[in-house]
């Protein structure tokens, strides 16, 4: 059979333009035996192919090299055609595939759920030998929508739209015309239209000029005739937006619930969601958390295995019964208990669960890890699954997760991860009850993300920036972690003093050396559960705020990659550099009374050292921040706590931190200009210093930094189908913005967090479409907590912003609320997703009493506990109809769909 491929594409000299793909002719996707491409003329360019007869299909891409290298690729979605062996010749006209404007309706969020569409059967088969094949992407077509061709020819309606032929959906959103080639009178206008399955009515046109087709050499009159690469163009439609709630699985609450929200309630919130009209679920990390099994474990974004799920989301009741009616009695009655509890008591939960899941386990294991679907889990996740069950075994055996303290198994092996987890080691039991816990989870997670699919839902993940320095992936693949550092992030209106997450920073040059397997890997899992991704601080992708090991807070990190400067670029600023003076902490005597209050004189002597007449700096034995909050471990009275803040603080008094990568190259201190050194600056030299922080930290990374983000987040971009969206809050670098746009990654705005300087709120108005409107995180107060947390700020929001006469009330109603929501769904934003707090402010009979007991986390406490759980239950949602009446109509009367 012979294959003739053409394409239209200017090169320049030098370059020459390959094919490659699925079959052996074409390098069966190996680049190195690509075929190039022979030029014609006009930018032309064809290869002739011979192929095996029982060949069925191909999928196939073009891309440019020059000087052996490649310079140029298509858009990931590959050409297919599919293969007639009667037919002699298949011609194939392709237009290059470039990175559509459109990207997030090519998302699975689209494509499997919001306009998601069974496939059709193939084209009817056309009775002409020669044929013409229409191939065109068009992922704006809804469910109740079809897509048609017409044109200047009798086959095509004569430009009639109710007589325009219907294209067959082999793989939404590509759609495919076949029409008798021998009935087409050359040149060939045609154009793609939308039409109603109801009735047939037109819905709308394509913009644009007609499309032309000019009459192809017949090369033998059984022949195939297959255009492709072609998008129907969309732009004059109206921009599509939808509504969606943010919630924890572990705040759902239903009768059914074990003392925490699990998947079962997962499945019933769809209905809820689906009910009201929204069309996005967002939830928090699900990955287990596992390290110390205590309430410290509750922190979702500090996962042990970034592959395995948390046994607290098992649904109990769908796992199935306990036979013996004692423990069925029992397990009723701690149900009842722990469902009484107003949060998540997260410790009673674990114990109560796990041991429902062993008894459950003896009962029904062999049954189950006997059968084929089992086996077919182990076998396909048995890359992580196999050192994730050691890992938990050895865990629990040596009562730590800290691997160091491991002994012989310390330094992961692969042959003993093998070894433990084989059947005959005396390790097994738990192993095995380690596969089934995931197993189920699996199965029910999957069930409930097909549930979602089906009634037309997106659930949404949250991929966190960091991982536990205790969990599998460092213990298993350490060369990817830089162990001596730490991840945070700098200081902000909500922790003066940065954040210090603990987890280990990334290698990302070893990363790059395996093209970012690790991440796709991430990606590639979520991807079985979640059709939208948020990822966590996408900031650090370029760059992470780093902490050296010796400090407990994050005021004295410094960014990652980075380019620190010079004494010489120092003092080209004007400030002439002392390093000793001004790398190590150290404080004026004046300013002791700031730092210790009445307790200077006992401070000095017990802790402090002088180094000059005038000037004191801490003793050896708590000269780091490590070594103050050792010193102070366990000690809560005021007075410990005063020393130790105090102590504390003056370990910051820097105005320049060296880097750990590079000998005699600095990094200014973060918001030094409100340490105490600062101050003893000259106002030359205090200008000098802004001016080298200004350049520095706003200036000098923007190309950097950008370069950093695109060589990570374009291979992770192009590996998923999932709508990516980031969470691009805080110290925001200039390139973000330009990255995640030419990406089509959705930023995340709130309102009272602007990203434009000098502004005190946002201007929802002129958000940008390609983002996620909302009103709150879980990082912030809800509505009704933050509206009385500042007076000040509330009145002018009230007066200013939603531009409301007189003195703001005390308290936000449910007008107040219902008022501030339509504002943030009238946004132009692609998504507004609203916390479940904050639509339950919409309704006074139905919000909870106390608005501050709804906050899930607060960043400054790195040891807070995750236990926020909704007061009412899904069930009495599902049947607010004043509530839910609301929120549909406010989806509806801002144009939310």
């Amino acid at each position: 059979m012979k294959l003739i491929f053409h394409i239209h594409f200017h090169t320049v000299w030098g370059q020459r333009l390959c094919l490659i793909g699925s079959i052996p002719e074409l390098g069966a996707w190996e680049t190195g035996r690509a075929r190039e491409m022979d030029y014609t003329d006009n930018g032309n360019w064809q290869l002739s192919l011979e192929v095996a007869p029982e060949t069925k299909n191909i999928a196939y891409r073009y891309f440019l090299k020059m000087n052996n290298q490649h310079v140029l690729e298509e858009w990931n979605k590959n050409h297919s055609v599919v293969l007639n062996p009667a037919l002699g010749t298949c011609l194939l006209y392709d237009y290059w595939q470039i990175r559509p404007s459109n990207l997030a309706f090519y998302s699975s969020a689209f494509t499997k759920s919001l306009f998601a569409r069974p496939c059709d059967a193939p084209p009817k088969e056309v009775n002409s030998r020669r044929k013409l094949i229409l191939k065109v992407w068009a992922p704006r077509v809804e469910k109740n929508q079809s897509l048609a061709v017409a044109g200047n020819q009798v086959c095509l309606g004569l430009w009639q739209p109710e007589k325009a032929p219907i294209l067959r959906c082999r793989n939404f959103p590509e759609w495919e015309a076949e029409i008798d080639a021998d009935a087409i009178d050359y040149p060939l206008e045609y154009k793609f239209l939308t039409r109603n399955i109801r009735d047939g009515a037109l819905a709308c046109w394509e913009s644009g000029e007609n499309r032309l087709l000019h009459p192809p050499p017949r090369e033998q009159k059984q022949e195939r005739i297959c255009v492709s690469g072609l998008f129907f163009r969309d732009s004059h439609l109206p921009p599509w937006k939808a509504a969606g709630c943010a919630v924890p699985v572990f705040s759902l609450r239903s009768a059914n619930s074990f003392g925490t929200g699990d998947l079962g309630d997962l499945r019933l919130f769809i209905d809820w969601v689906k009910k009201t009209g929204q069309r996005l679920i967002q939830l928090l990390p699900v990955n287990d958390t596992t390290a110390t099994h205590t309430w410290t474990d509750s922190y979702p974004y500090k996962a042990v295995s970034i592959f395995a799920l948390h046994p607290m989301y098992i649904d109990l009741a769908g796992m199935g019964p306990l036979n013996n009616p004692a423990q069925v009695a029992r397990f009723a009655q701690k149900q009842k208990e722990l469902n009484a509890l107003q949060e998540v008591d997260y410790e009673a939960v674990m114990a109560c669960k796990t041991e429902y899941c062993r008894l459950f386990f003896e009962q029904e294991g062999r049954q189950i890890t006997d059968t084929e679907s089992f086996a077919r889990f182990v076998s396909h996740n048995q890359d992580w699954l196999v050192p994730y069950a050691a890992y938990v075994y050895l865990r629990d055996t040596h009562q730590t997760a800290d691997f160091s303290q491991w002994g012989s198994d310390a330094v992961y092996r692969k042959a003993r991860a093998q070894a433990i987890c084989s059947k005959e080691n005396e390790a097994y039991p738990s192993v095995a009850f380690t596969f089934f816990l995931q197993f189920v989870l699996h199965t029910q997670f999957q069930s409930v993300s097909e549930y979602a699919r089906q009634n037309g839902i997106v659930l949404k993940g949250d991929l966190p920036i960091g991982v536990n320095r205790h969990g599998v992936e460092v213990w298993t693949e350490p060369s990817c972690f830089h162990c001596d550092a730490q991840a945070g992030a700098p200081p902000d209106d909500f922790s003066p003093n940065g954040q210090n997450w603990t987890f280990p920073t990334y290698h990302w040059e070893k990363m790059e050396q395996t093209r970012f397997a690790w991440w796709k890997k991430r990606f590639d899992t979520l991807s079985a559960y979640f059709d939208c991704l948020r990822i966590d601080h996408i900031l650090g992708f370029f760059r992470i705020w780093e902490i050296p090991p010796e400090y407990t807070q994050g005021l004295c990190g410094h960014f990652n990659p980075a380019l620190p400067l010079s004494k010489e670029e120092i003092e080209g600023y004007g400030l002439s550099f002392n390093e000793k003076r001004f790398t190590r902490p150290h404080i004026h005597r004046r300013h002791l009374p700031e730092l210790f209050g009445p307790r200077v004189e006992e401070i000095t002597d017990s802790f402090l050292a002088q180094s000059s007449s005038n000037h004191f700096v801490l003793k050896p034995f708590c000269d780091t921040q490590a070594k103050i909050e050792a010193l102070f471990a366990g000690k809560t009275d005021e007075a410990s706590l005063c020393r130790k803040n105090g102590l504390l603080g003056m370990a910051c008094e820097v105005l320049f931190l060296c880097d750990p990568y590079q000998g005699e190259r600095f990094h200014p201190r973060i918001s030094a200009s409100q340490s105490f050194l600062y101050r003893e600056l000259s106002p030359a030299d205090q200008y000098a210093f802004d001016h080298l922080c200004r350049d520095f930290f706003y200036r000098r990374h923007s190309g950097f930094w950008k370069e950093q983000a695109c060589k990570r987040l374009t291979p992770l971009m192009d590996s998923t189908t999932m709508l990516i969206c980031g969470e691009d809050l805080g110290m925001i670098p200039e390139s973000v913005p330009e990255v995640m746009s030419k990406l089509q990654i959705l930023s995340l705005e709130v309102e009272r967090m602007p990203k434009q300087p000098g502004r005190e709120f946002s201007d929802l108005r002129h958000l940008p479409y390609l983002c996620v409107c909302t009103t709150s995180t879980h990082d912030m107060s809800p509505l009704r907590s933050w509206w009385e947390e500042n007076r000040e700020k509330t009145q002018r929001y009230y007066n200013q912003v939603l531009q409301l006469p007189g003195e703001a009330p005390g308290e936000c109603s449910a007008a107040l609320a219902e008022h501030i929501l339509a504002r943030h769904l009238e946004a132009p934003s692609m998504l507004t997703i609203i916390p479940l707090q904050d639509w339950l402010a919409a309704d006074d009979r139905l919000k909870r009493k106390d608005g501050h007991a709804e906050r899930i986390n607060v960043p400054a406490n790195a040891t807070h506990y995750w236990r926020y759980r909704m007061h009412v239950t899904i069930e009495e949602l599902l049947e607010a109809d004043s509530l839910n009446e609301k929120i549909i109509s406010l989806i509806r009367n801002n144009g939310r769909r």
